[in-house]
């Protein structure tokens, strides 16, 4: 594992990589918030996650850590810089399998609509080296595959609770 850069919140407002999208689903905030806590749902949803573990008991809150494997043999070791139940969240890569990650964070809004709620997703970036060219030419593409992701979610939870 390589040491990432130990952002903090800042960082996802002001990442030159950046990639913000909303969702409305037809689910509470308290709702939204046991999925987003629950292991095993989110492998269902984003796709590019094979596994997550939590690797703080729970309550879970600020300071909380877990592992994250992706596609590929990426695995992120994250710990959560917020936690406000059901309106906010957020976190950063404490360490990733792959050295070009030089800082990773995301953070998760939700707020109440007469529907349900809206969740807006931003994930921030930072790369080493020639990597950063990367994410200057495949950053369209990875906007594309975070709104799929929640256009995933909305289907995930529209069935989980409906």
């Amino acid at each position: 594992m390589y040491p990432c850069e130990r952002v903090d919140l800042t960082f996802i407002r002001d990442a030159k990589f950046r990639f913000s999208n909303s969702v409305d689903l037809a689910i509470t905030p308290e709702q939204l918030f046991e999925v987003l806590s629950d292991a095993d749902s989110w492998p269902q949803w984003a796709k590019v996650i094979t596994g997550v573990t939590w690797t703080s008991p729970k309550p879970y809150g600020i300071g909380t850590t877990r592992t994250v494997n992706m596609l590929g043999g990426l695995v992120g070791d994250e710990e959560f810089l917020a936690w406000e139940p059901y309106t906010y969240l957020a976190f950063r890569f404490n360490t990733c399998s792959n050295k070009v990650v030089a800082a990773f964070a995301e953070e998760y809004r939700v707020e109440e609509t007469p529907g349900g709620c809206r969740l807006t997703w931003t994930v921030a970036q930072k790369a080493n080296g020639p990597a950063r060219f990367g994410l200057i030419v495949g950053g369209p593409l990875m906007n594309l595959s975070f709104r799929w992701f929640l256009a995933n979610l909305r289907r995930y939870t529209d069935k989980r609770f409906h």
